[in-house]
C-alpha cells in the first residue's frame, strides 16, 4: 500500500510538473528584457505589441548547438506561417555575442530581446527555462497554448499553428 501511494504522489508531482500553463506569472511579465536598441521593456510591453496576432517566442542562444541546429526548421515554420509574428528571447552572456548571433544567423523575421541575467536568472526561472531551444505559442486573444516545447517538437509546433489559422 505504501509503495502505491509514494507511485500516485510521484505521478501527480510530475504530471502537475509538466502542466501547460496558460498564462505568464506575474515575475515573468514583469521582469525587464534587453533590446536591440539597448532599451530595457518589461516583457509585459512587448507583449502588448502582438496582442490579436499569434505569435512564436523562440528562447535560444548563440552559444546553442541545438538553437542552431533547429535554425532551419524555425526558417521553414517562418515562411510556411507567415501570418504568425516571431520574438526571439536570448539567453547569451552579452550583448555583442547575441546581437553578432542574429546577424550570423539571419534571423531577420521578428523582434529580439536578451535576458538580462541569463538562463538561470530570473526570467528563465520565471518561465521554468530548463532547455534550449525552447518555444512558445501564445495565441491571439493573449493565451498560451503551447508552453514547452523544444527543437525535437517541430511537429507539435506546426500542428498548433495550423489549429490556430
Amino acid at each position: 500500500m505504501k509503495q502505491i501511494a509514494l507511485i500516485v504522489i510521484a505521478f501527480i508531482t510530475f504530471s502537475c510538473s509538466q502542466a501547460q500553463k496558460t498564462t505568464f506569472s506575474k515575475e515573468a511579465l514583469s521582469e525587464k528584457l534587453l533590446g536591440t536598441d539597448n532599451s530595457q521593456t518589461a516583457f509585459k510591453n512587448i507583449l502588448k505589441k502582438y496582442k490579436g496576432k499569434t505569435l512564436v517566442i523562440e528562447v535560444w542562444a548563440s552559444w546553442c548547438g541545438d538553437c542552431v541546429k533547429a535554425m532551419p526548421k524555425l526558417k521553414e515554420l517562418q515562411a510556411n506561417n507567415p501570418d504568425v509574428s516571431y520574438l526571439f528571447i536570448s539567453a547569451d552572456k552579452t550583448a555583442e555575442k547575441w546581437k553578432a548571433g542574429i546577424e550570423k544567423h539571419e534571423l531577420n523575421k521578428g523582434d529580439h530581446y536578451m535576458m538580462n541575467d541569463g538562463m538561470k536568472g530570473l526570467f528563465g526561472k520565471a518561465i521554468h527555462l530548463d532547455w534550449i531551444p525552447r518555444y512558445i505559442i501564445v495565441d491571439k486573444t493573449g493565451k498560451i497554448v503551447l508552453y514547452r516545447a523544444i527543437e525535437t517538437d517541430f511537429d507539435k509546433i506546426n500542428s498548433t499553428l495550423q489549429s490556430l489559422k
